[in-house]
């Protein structure tokens, strides 16, 4: 039997701001003491009241104006009413009616609204027989990205995960760190066997992108087993076992009238536009976005897929490039050959620290790649001068020169060198002159190791060659 999946995604992010929603209280994601970041405020004491927190606000306008969507006017906040431990008031503060942004785009997948709310307190249950609360996240500005019902694999719900992530990061929104919790994604799942959606199941707290892909696949293969037992789907709430690679029942699903929405009193209703001007031009002028910039490097430098994506998935990476292009004068050469060592051996360096670029500049890089064009430096040398400006700095040529990896042409220093690998190499030189060509390369290599990488390759072949004839 043959069934379609549909799926919609709604997203949480916590936002990127020095206070919290609704109250003055740090907003510190990194902050491992329990409730420290704590008021009156975000825990509900009496007589207490919110106080909106516009840079939250701007943050989620930004989204929508990078997505294509409609910005509103008007909003209100309202109270979404619901008993669980970590909420102290006994209603999270949300927009229901009114959300700030509407419709829009991302990677393909349209978007039906993002709107702004408070986090909740995290739970802690690994005391033993009973659990605590830390209310530290309580009341941190939360935006809530919810799309159509259009997704209909895995592999699609991912690549929109990763692309949000990216374009949080690029907008400074967001830190979106997935294994920290500033980013979670739940997927609504249905199978149908006409275009009439299914019965909806809701995995919840899908914390890594590899989550969102088992967790949707696992849940369109046991919704096909359930309804090819003539059986029917359980709306509900269900959870996402890493470990086991199951997802499980966590509670019926509740419907909007289970929450009680209504107006908030103690927060005014928002003119939007009174606050961020008529046209929203109060709003800082976006960046360049992550589909913008594969699109421009792909156009101006040809760059394979890989390429491009390490440009754009890492922003360090990627404005160390453009800076380094900025000194290159448009030479495509010099740019093509910029690019070889910092999408493999600058990024291998920024993985293997504590990614930085070190004391790594664009003038270094600018440096060792006059050098190697000029063939001053072979490749191994030009590695090894890297990984020293990447810890020390210092000027590119002196660097190189100090480390003996100026790449030496010199006929007569290169003839000794030769002169001593055929005296170490009897038999591999009897192998080639026999007609093994492959040993040629063993002798070279010997060559290159001897000299420390310092050897120009091109004159080394020519003169082992001619001795060896």
């Amino acid at each position: 039997m043959a069934y379609k999946t549909t799926i919609g995604l709604e997203v949480h992010a916590e936002l990127k701001t020095q206070t919290k929603m609704f109250c003055r209280c740090k907003n510190d994601p990194d902050e491992t003491q329990p409730n420290k970041n704590i008021c009156p405020v975000c825990t509900a004491q009496p007589g207490t009241l919110p106080v909106i927190n516009f840079q939250a606000v701007e943050h989620v306008l930004r989204v929508g104006k990078a997505c294509g969507s409609t910005l509103a006017d008007f909003t209100e906040w309202d109270r979404k009413n619901y008993f669980y431990p970590d909420i102290p008031k006994g209603y999270q503060i949300t927009q229901y009616k009114y959300p700030l942004v509407e419709h829009g785009a991302i990677a393909g997948v349209e978007l039906t609204r993002i709107h702004l709310e408070e986090d909740t307190g995290s739970s802690r249950h690994d005391k033993g027989d009973y659990s605590l609360v830390d209310y530290n996240r309580a009341g941190v500005p939360l935006m809530e990205l919810v799309t159509e019902p259009v997704i209909h694999d895995a592999e699609t719900a991912m690549r929109f995960a990763k692309e949000l992530q990216l374009l949080l990061r690029y907008l400074g929104a967001s830190d979106a760190n997935m294994e920290k919790g500033e980013m979670r994604v739940e997927a609504n799942i249905s199978i149908s066997e006409t275009d009439t959606f299914g019965t909806k199941v809701e995995v919840k707290n899908l914390n890594s992108f590899k989550s969102v892909g088992d967790a949707i696949a696992y849940e369109i293969k046991r919704h096909e087993e359930v309804l090819s037992r003539g059986e029917k789907i359980v709306q509900e709430t269900r959870g996402w076992d890493e470990t086991t690679g199951k997802t499980f029942s966590q509670r019926k699903k509740e419907s909007a009238n289970d929450y009680r929405y209504f107006p908030d009193p103690d927060l005014p209703k928002m003119v939007v536009t009174e606050v961020f001007g008529k046209d929203y031009e109060k709003l800082p002028a976006l960046p360049e976005l992550p589909w913008e910039k594969r699109e421009r490097l792909t156009k101006e430098y040809g760059f394979v897929d890989h390429v491009t994506e390490i440009y754009v998935s890492d922003p360090l990476l990627g404005g160390f490039f453009d800076r380094v292009v900025a000194q290159l004068s448009g030479d495509k050469n010099l740019i093509k050959l910029a690019s070889n060592y910092i999408s493999s051996d600058v990024a291998s360096l920024v993985k293997a620290s504590d990614g930085s670029l070190g004391k790594l500049t664009p003038e270094h890089l600018f440096g060792l790649v006059q050098m190697l064009s000029a063939n001053e430096l072979s490749s191994r040398g030009a590695k090894d001068t890297l990984a020293l400006l990447f810890k020390d700095g210092g000027d590119a040529k002196e660097v190189a020169t100090q480390a003996g990896l100026i790449q030496k042409s010199d006929t007569e220093g290169l003839t000794k060198l030769i002169d001593e690998v055929v005296a170490a190499n009897p038999v591999v030189v009897a192998e080639y002159k026999g007609g093994k060509q492959a040993s040629l390369q063993f002798l070279i290599g010997q060559g290159m190791k001897l000299s420390k990488g310092s050897a120009n390759p091109q004159v080394l072949t020519e003169l082992f060659k001619k001795a060896l004839s």
